[in-house]
């Protein structure tokens, strides 16, 4: 496997760690103590409203298990990746432990500065062979869900961290890191309020959560709905990408009334294979396109591009096949061809454990990105090895999805590359 290439390589998904400052350094004072660091059994965890949550086990993010140290585990467990290395080392893939094998890395490390600011990052960068990449924040996640019963708070607390992300990082680091802005949707004016001060600071894409917006009294509702078609038009008008990136998005609530639990999600705890089911077919995001094109939203906006990330492509080719059967018995109930508007508007970003080529097939290479998902334990330790996946198709195929479609869409030069081949 090539350690560079000739073209940009343009990593759509990696990740920040966030520092315990990052939702407190710009909380107005009247909000002093809704997010707070404590100490249970010699361990920090992270509490909202005085509610200890454990969706991220070290929220300090101090020590964490290295970049790819998953990676192995899930090639064996995947058959629909074309590397899949289960027969070949003679695991047992149905071993309810983790498989280790010499060579493995560590299970935990020190997290390093490239971690936590961007001129680290950037040297690391460098030596991954990695010109530029959207950097997504990870503790933020939890963020919307355990707020969502009470929409100024959630407004003020997302306003603080992108005060704080633009500090930090900025939303545009020497043109080669691109941090990714929340935007909640639950009080239109303040989302407009939010879009508006990231663009005006140089934001090139935002970070939608793929759910269903809470609203006050309990109801909740689609983000694609024409009451938040104010916010699109001006989400349109400014050209920003807008990146759905995986999260906590409420579903443990209905998982919950099938399993007959009160539990929050955490995506580092036992599930029962029900659980384990629903999640495998990504319902969720799945839902999430159905309604942008259900309910119009992409025909309204059709110059909008929505990019979910680390949401994998295994939901593709039933959403594609349900979007066919329905045109085809009720061609009036859309606007539009959904199949077009679905290629036209949707941008993929496959795991790298999935049958790549085959999404790639069905969608074309127009609409693939690679992420890596660096540095976080289920991606990939070596960026570069995505192309390992798509090692068939032609040097122009592989350009576009290692960053060429990518770099269009952040309004970058697609032809330019910063790190030395």
């Amino acid at each position: 496997m090539p350690l560079s290439v000739n073209y940009p390589v343009f990593d759509a998904d990696n990740h920040m760690y966030e520092t315990t400052d990052a939702f407190t350094k710009y909380l107005p004072a009247e909000y002093a103590g809704l997010v707070k660091y404590v100490q249970v059994n010699g361990r920090t965890k992270i509490a909202l409203r005085n509610v200890i949550s454990n969706y991220i086990p070290n929220p300090t993010f101090n020590k964490v298990a290295p970049p790819g140290a998953q990676e192995l585990e899930f090639r064996i467990k995947n058959p629909s990746s074309k590397h899949s290395v289960g027969t070949t080392v003679g695991l047992d893939t149905k071993s309810k432990s983790e498989p280790r094998l010499p060579g493995m890395p560590p299970r935990y490390i020190e997290s390093p500065p490239a971690f936590f600011n961007p001129e680290e990052r950037i040297m690391l960068m460098d030596e991954l062979r990695v010109d530029r990449a959207m950097m997504w924040p990870t503790l933020a996640s939890l963020l919307e869900e355990r707020l969502a019963d009470d929409p100024i708070a959630t407004a003020v607390v997302v306003h603080a961290l992108n005060e704080w992300m633009h500090e930090h990082w900025t939303f545009n680091f020497e043109n080669r890191i691109f941090a990714t802005p929340v935007i909640n949707l639950s009080i239109l004016k303040e989302a407009i309020r939010e879009l508006d001060y990231v663009v005006e600071r140089g934001a090139r894409a935002i970070l939608i959560r793929p759910a269903p917006v809470p609203d006050f009294g309990g109801r909740r509702r689609s983000l694609a709905l024409p009451e938040f078609d104010p916010f699109w038009k001006l989400v349109q008008e400014s050209g920003v990408l807008v990146g759905m990136h995986s999260s906590d998005d409420g579903a443990q609530r209905y998982i919950n009334e099938w399993d007959g639990s009160l539990s929050e999600f955490s995506a580092f705890t036992a599930k029962s294979m029900f659980s384990q089911l629903v999640d495998s077919e990504y319902r969720n995001i799945r839902d999430t396109i159905y309604s942008i094109i259900g309910h119009g939203l992409a025909t309204r906006f059709p110059d909008i591009r929505f990019m979910p990330v680390e949401n994998g492509s295994q939901w593709v080719p039933t959403a594609l096949k349900q979007f066919q059967k329905l045109y085809d018995r009720s061609p009036r109930g859309f606007d539009e061809d959904p199949m077009k508007t679905f290629h036209r508007s949707v941008i993929i970003h496959p795991f790298f454990e999935e049958d790549v080529l085959n999404i790639v097939d069905l969608v074309g290479t127009d609409n693939v990105v690679f992420g890596s998902d660096y540095p976080h334990p289920e991606g990939l330790a070596e960026p570069l090895s995505f192309l390992e996946e798509i090692e068939p198709l032609a040097e122009v195929d592989k350009a576009k999805i290692m960053g060429g479609t990518l770099s269009k869409l952040m309004q970058c030069d697609p032809t330019e590359k910063v790190v030395a081949a």
